[in-house]
């Protein structure tokens, strides 16, 4: 093979930025494995993983509501709820315009 080989081939797709890597993750109970603990940390990211055997609402728990009010709030768009769009591009459209919506909808407020 050619040395210029990979100069010559055109790229099939475009590129794309790599995401930023989390500071830190949340995770329910059913991800409190030392495998996953030790994963994140060796990537540099601090794992908030809520402890089996702990009282409900210690922990990472006490956020939980912020992403349970965030799917109600979505859940009241029933093209988002039933999901009627097949294409993914569809859907991420139509997320896109209830997040939209609601951030319209809600005041801004400090909690």
């Amino acid at each position: 093979m050619p040395d210029d080989l990979w100069e010559r081939i055109t790229p099939l797709l475009p590129a794309r930025p790599v995401p930023p890597t989390p500071r830190r993750l949340f995770a329910d109970r059913g991800h409190d494995y030392d495998t996953y603990r030790r994963l994140l940390r060796s990537r540099g990211i601090v794992p908030e993983i809520a402890r089996r055997g702990t009282v409900h609402g210690s922990g990472p728990g006490r956020t939980r509501w912020v992403v349970e009010r965030t799917f109600a709030w979505l859940h009241q768009f029933k093209r988002l709820r039933i999901r009627y769009a097949t294409r993914a591009d569809l859907h991420q459209g139509l997320f896109q315009l209830a997040c939209s919506t609601i951030r319209v909808r809600r005041p801004r407020t400090s909690f």
